[in-house]
């Protein structure tokens, strides 16, 4: 018998060209023009806190973080997060970030952001960041500027554009 078991596990180098096809079957040619894409291409994402899910053998979803500034404080970018269709639904996303979560809370991160949808991704812990105190570098719009505290108060007193964090 096949083993059909959920696994997660964190992205290989040579999990790259298989998850740039799941990027382009489920987010299509217009995911580089989100803002979020623009911080990702100038900056790799971490391979220690990226992660595949496969049943079996098959890859059927990916996350990464990435690491960020905001103004001088660190903090990771979740994203993309992606799921194959027929395999959504099935707790997959909610899994992988909780596993990301907790790999980048035991590693010493403080601090997720994310643009997305509040209701989704409050399921692990993020909320709306205040209005007005952190920015994209380009057009997102702010109610779906989302944050997740990996150390209570690591959000207090963050205000900023997200950058890049080159020293990471």
């Amino acid at each position: 018998m096949t083993d059909l078991s959920l696994t997660i596990l964190t992205e290989k180098p040579g999990d790259a060209a298989a998850i740039e096809r799941l990027h382009e079957r489920t987010f299509g040619p217009g995911r580089y023009a989100r803002t979020a894409y623009r911080i990702r291409e100038q900056i790799g994402h971490r391979l220690d806190l990226s992660y595949t899910a496969r049943i079996g053998t098959l890859l059927v979803g990916s996350l990464r973080l990435t690491p960020v500034r905001i103004r001088e404080t660190p903090a990771l970018l979740l994203g993309p997060l992606t799921i194959e269709p027929p395999f959504r639904d099935r707790g997959i996303g909610k899994a992988m970030m909780e596993r990301a979560l907790n790999d980048a809370r035991a590693k010493g991160h403080r601090l997720v952001v994310l643009v997305g949808d509040e209701p989704y991704y409050a399921r692990v812990g993020f909320k709306r960041v205040p209005k007005g105190a952190i920015a994209m570098p380009g057009p997102a719009d702010p109610a779906r500027i989302l944050a997740a505290e990996l150390v209570e108060g690591a959000l207090s007193g963050v205000s900023g554009v997200v950058r890049p964090d080159w020293d990471a």
